[in-house]
């Protein structure tokens, strides 16, 4: 795996892409709808908007709650940092300056389908990981690689989630 040895303060990235017989716009209505992610996540529990507008819009902030039987349960706010409908919509979690992870979905025509794209970013602000390799720094890269096999299987499993949407929903 290429992020084997990573560090945290690498802000290490994984990706997971997958084709999906619809297009791009119809792919968009899924990938953007962050109330939709706890659905198809098995640590996102639960999002809310911070404010009243309707869909993502860039500056837009929400509240997403989150479960892990390492950690418990926590709450973070995300904000959309990029958001060109139907190509890019993407969210940095904490502080957008310095976030403990950014997430990104890209959507691409291709082959007349699209081309989804999930992308991750750990780190480099302070996160839940950070504070564990601070209590064991010697596992740096190992809970850095776990980490972000998680995220590698949770993103193959939305993106999958996503293409039964958009192909059953016609």
């Amino acid at each position: 795996m290429e992020w084997t040895g990573a560090r945290y303060a690498d802000a290490p990235t994984v990706q997971v892409d997958a084709w999906i017989d619809g297009s791009p716009e119809q792919v968009w209505r899924f990938a953007s709808d962050v109330a939709l992610m706890p659905e198809l996540s098995g640590e996102l529990q639960a999002v809310r908007w911070c404010d009243d507008g309707s869909g993502p819009a860039l500056g837009r902030s929400f509240v997403g709650r989150n479960r892990h039987e390492a950690r418990g349960e926590w709450e973070t706010t995300s904000y959309i940092v990029e958001c060109e409908k139907p190509r890019v919509f993407a969210w940095a979690v904490a502080d957008p300056a310095n976030p403990t992870a950014v997430w990104r979905f890209t959507l691409a025509p291709e082959n007349g389908g699209t081309r989804l794209t999930q992308w991750a970013q750990m780190g480099p602000g302070p996160s839940g990981i950070s504070e564990v390799i601070a209590r064991m720094p010697e596992k740096e890269q190992k809970i850095v690689h776990v980490r972000l096999c998680e995220f590698e299987a949770a993103m193959t499993a939305t993106l999958g989630a996503i293409k039964t949407r958009v192909e059953t929903a016609g």
